[in-house]
């Protein structure tokens, strides 16, 4: 069986989960939450609203509401083996358990872009109704969006991939989900210091308040440095989804 048809397989799994209604869920609240309250102090002369609107809205989904829905995701898609001892039988095929594993990692890469689509599309709808009512005749800046939720996605990819390895090694939900939440939650106080190049749960949420820090000052020179990041955050992706590829199936494989 090759990849692809292995990938196919595991999209039908998921195809009748409440998956893709999930992920419309924190997009919605954040950024019409977002968007409204700032939205009332805004004049017809009120310059930069569209990064005023994408920062006040991207600051708490990056931190925590982005990753909390992974989380579950993570959890949804792993319950589709563990559920009745599917795991057993799909291990009990000619398919390599390494292969499976990154197939669902991939299912799990895709539902995350596509929460950033949903993310770009509600933000970029809310915000047209927002400048409308206000007078505000400020251009859509698309290139900005695209520019920062792209950024958004893959500063994520270490952070569900480190999601992924807990849930592979925690067969309970329960514990997976705690230990993720525990993780997730001091985020914003560790990307205050210099560990977090080492701590992907906040990888979002600090590229988020670089943004904040550049609109805020308005210098030329960006707060988000690529260096040590990008090597660092490589290392991290690569290191916890090895784990996560050695070790799926393999308690049920004893």
């Amino acid at each position: 069986m090759s990849f692809f048809e292995l990938l196919k397989i595991e999209f039908m799994k998921v195809k009748r989960s409440k998956i893709v209604p999930l992920i419309f869920v924190a997009p919605l609240l954040v950024v019409a939450s977002g968007v409204a309250n700032l939205s009332r102090y805004f004049t017809p002369e009120y310059t930069n609203a569209w990064p005023a609107m994408f920062i006040q809205s991207a600051l708490l989904y990056a931190y925590y509401l982005l990753p909390f829905s992974m989380i579950v995701v993570c959890v949804m898609i792993a319950g589709r083996e563990t559920g009745n001892n599917g795991i057993l039988k799909m291990l009990a095929l000619p398919v390599s358990r390494y292969a499976l594993s990154m197939a669902k990692f991939c299912v799990l890469a895709f539902y995350l872009f596509m929460e950033m689509v949903v993310f770009l599309a509600v933000f970029v709808i809310a915000g047209t109704v927002a400048t409308g009512t206000m007078g505000v005749t400020e251009t859509l800046p698309v290139l900005y969006l695209l520019k920062w939720c792209v950024g958004l996605f893959l500063t994520m990819l270490p952070c569900i991939g480190t999601m992924w390895a807990i849930t592979v090694l925690f067969d309970k939900p329960l514990l997976s989900v705690g230990l993720n939440l525990l993780l997730v939650i001091p985020g914003v106080l560790v990307a205050g210091t210099p560990l977090w190049t080492a701590y992907p749960y906040c990888y979002s949420g600090y590229l988020v308040s670089c943004s904040l820090h550049d609109f805020t000052v308005e210098s030329n020179t960006m707060a988000f440095s690529m260096f040590p990041f990008v090597p660092v955050a490589i290392l991290v992706f690569a290191l916890v989804l090895t784990v996560a590829v050695k070790q799926f199936g393999r308690k049920e494989m004893r």
